[in-house]
């Protein structure tokens, strides 16, 4: 795995993702309730703070959770809640220690389809479908990882042309694409919502 990504927007981090199939998989960990520049730029970070030019599963998994939690705390943070996201960082390494001998790639390299892949991403710790279903696609669209039934698999994010995810960042153009559609998302999600119930709302204005 050695491929150009942008999904940070800084060259040094975008340069480890590229080249770490272990970074990549953290970086898609860390996106969650922060920029998405912010999460990719997380790996980068951590490996910096550990003195290493890339991050190791093995040694992650085994280090002190309590000096893990203060290497991510450092500000500037790596994520806005460093506590629960470097205890799922380790998580997530000790669980490619048990299961892949520590070898990131290993989890989609040789895989036999695009179903039998969300489910290995599935199964790593931190990922639910969704997230699963975006790795997948960052792997066919930019990664070179296209297993029969891949773009499938990967639901809707597999779609090509689209804009809606870190799958489909390739520069500052499509980030702000991406950023527009989920900005769009959120905003038809919440009009989707159902109005709050005449009585509660009075209520609620009352206590004010």
């Amino acid at each position: 795995m050695a491929t150009t990504l942008r999904l940070s927007q800084q060259p040094e981090a975008d340069a480890l993702l590229g080249r770490s199939p272990l970074a990549a998989l953290t970086g898609m960990l860390l996106d969650q309730q922060i920029p998405m520049e912010w999460a990719f730029t997380g790996p980068h970070t951590i490996a910096t703070r550990m003195g290493r030019d890339d991050l190791d599963a093995h040694e992650i998994a085994a280090y002190d959770p309590e000096a893990f939690v203060a290497l991510f705390s450092e500000k500037p943070a790596v994520h806005r809640y460093p506590g629960s996201m470097a205890k799922r960082v380790q998580q997530l390494c000790q669980y490619l220690v048990e299961h892949y001998d520590g070898d990131a790639e290993a989890v989609w390299r040789g895989v036999g389809d695009g179903r039998e892949l969300l489910t290995r991403l599935g199964d790593l710790p931190g990922y639910g479908k969704q997230k699963a279903q975006i790795f997948l696609a960052l792997l066919g669209k930019q990664l070179g990882v296209t297993p029969d039934g891949w773009r499938e698999a990967a639901g809707p994010y597999g779609e090509q042309g689209s804009f809606r995810s870190v799958a489909d960042i390739t520069g500052p153009e499509s980030l702000d694409k991406v950023r527009a559609f989920k900005q769009e998302a959120k905003r038809a999600a919440k009009a989707a919502r159902p109005a709050k119930p005449a009585k509660a709302a009075a209520k609620k204005a009352g206590k004010a």
